[in-house]
């Protein structure tokens, strides 16, 4: 009996080109991370770090996106928080979000190269003024569906958001050099 080998195809590797999509897989992984500590933080005297917000202004200060990238980025983040927001009106996210990661990217382009020493600053002022952007836009889209007076909105609900903004900075500062190690190492650095 005469056996039939079939010849296997050769695998054709084609090198990436330097970057190519690493942006891609990092931020995907960092808004999981940021959707599971959304869903599972509590609230600690009304105020919760949002864990999104640290994590795409994480991302987009690693990369460097596109201003289009970035809206991706944010539309992505408000999509994924619509289904496990606390609001009461959950659709804001999107808006806010994308609000957001915009400011953070125009922040990043103009702050590229500002630090203090050792001490990075960009990351923590984008995070802030993200933060900061996204929560006013997303309150005060929650003040005009609940129909809340405009001085509900700027005595109570502003200064949460700026509360929040504080702590999301601290979050991002505590963190970044660390994401920014793991996600960057080299081969040869192992």
């Amino acid at each position: 009996m005469k056996e039939n080998k079939k010849e296997l195809p050769q695998l054709i590797e084609i090198e990436a080109a330097k970057d190519g999509y690493r942006w891609v897989a990092i931020t995907a992984m960092l808004l999981a991370i940021g959707i599971i500590l959304h869903t599972v933080s509590p609230s600690i005297g009304g105020v919760t770090p949002n864990w999104m917000i640290a994590m795409y202004s994480i991302v987009i200060n690693l990369t460097n996106p596109t201003l289009s990238q970035s809206v991706g980025i944010g539309f992505i983040a408000g999509v994924t928080l619509v289904p496990t927001s606390k609001s009461a009106f959950p659709l804001g996210n999107i808006a806010s979000e994308v609000a957001g990661a915009v400011s953070c990217c125009i922040l990043v382009k103009a702050l590229l190269h500002v630090s203090m020493g050792k001490w990075k600053l960009r990351p923590l002022v984008t995070c802030f003024v993200a933060t900061v952007v996204s929560g006013s836009l997303f309150t005060y889209i929650l003040m005009l569906v609940l129909g809340l007076p405009l001085h509900v909105w700027i005595y109570a609900m502003l200064p949460v958001v700026l509360a929040i903004g504080a702590v999301n900075a601290i979050v991002i500062h505590l963190m970044y050099e660390s994401v920014r190690k793991l996600f960057f190492v080299q081969e040869d650095d192992v």
